[in-house]
């Protein structure tokens, strides 16, 4: 089976997961592929990690005041705070779930 095939219709974190499962634990991947279980696992990582890093993203900009408000008065600034959040958000989820 082609790596690609086993990916389909998972989102951006399950692939990167698979990613790296892939590169440094190979048995893992061979034993879910026995177990009929890979696609399934991917695709509730995939699920579960999206709603960890929305919930973060959603919090951090609470906390740090990012609303609408600022939006509406500054849209540069506004973007500028969410895409540092966004990214902080991603680092997280990438050390803390993708790669482990």
């Amino acid at each position: 089976m082609k790596k690609t095939d086993e990916i389909k219709s998972i989102g951006k974190w399950g692939r990167l997961h698979y990613d790296y499962l892939y590169s440094n634990k190979r048995t893992v991947i061979n034993a879910m592929r026995m177990k009929d279980t890979l696609q399934t696992y991917l695709q509730d990582f995939d699920r579960d990690v999206e709603g960890t890093f929305d919930r973060l993203v959603k919090q951090t900009a609470e906390a740090e005041n990012v609303t609408e408000q600022l939006k509406s008065i500054d849209q540069m600034e506004w973007l500028r705070r969410m895409n540092n959040i966004r990214n902080r958000a991603e680092e997280f989820v990438l050390k803390e779930f993708v790669y482990q």
